[in-house]
């Protein structure tokens, strides 16, 4: 966990590996979760029996997306940011998925900070300061040489 007090002190680590998350696991209840939220109910990720039999994997794999939507929960458990009053997921540049991930792996991610951007404050609220971070986050996948995930996340802060 990496402590961050000030937006300056932010912008003293552009172009830096920041952190990296802990290892979560992937499981089958969450995939299913994750398909039962978003209708895609491919067999690839929720038929376990299929998946074994026909898959090139030779198991069930999470959806892209739920791979992709685990991001602020790395982030969350990577990094803590004293003194932000506001904090929102504000896009996503380019997003790559590179790579399969078979239920029962493990993955974490690597937080690089491309750039931060200072930010006008809000208008319902002059006092707090703000900046815009551009962040490289690459997905790995436990025992894998390549990445299962690439995205450029951006995100806003006050404080």
């Amino acid at each position: 966990m990496r402590t961050i007090a000030t937006l300056e002190e932010l912008e003293s680590l552009q172009g830096q590996e920041v952190a990296v998350s802990d290892w979560i696991e992937i499981t089958q209840h969450q995939v299913n979760l994750f398909a039962d939220a978003t209708g895609d109910h491919q067999w690839i990720h929720v038929d376990v029996e299929r998946a074994k039999r026909e898959s090139p994997f030779g198991a069930p794999v999470a959806h892209g997306f739920l791979t992709l939507s685990l991001l602020p929960q790395f982030m969350h458990n990577a990094l803590k940011f004293e003194n932000t009053k506001v904090a929102v997921n504000y896009g996503l540049n380019r997003v790559r998925f590179t790579s399969p991930v078979p239920v029962g792996s493990r993955l974490r991610a690597r937080i690089k900070l491309q750039k931060v951007e200072r930010l006008d404050p809000l208008p319902n609220a002059p006092e707090l300061v703000g900046g815009q971070a551009y962040w490289d986050v690459t997905i790995e996948r436990e025992g894998s040489d390549r990445p299962v995930c690439v995205a450029e996340s951006i995100t806003r802060r006050y404080g």
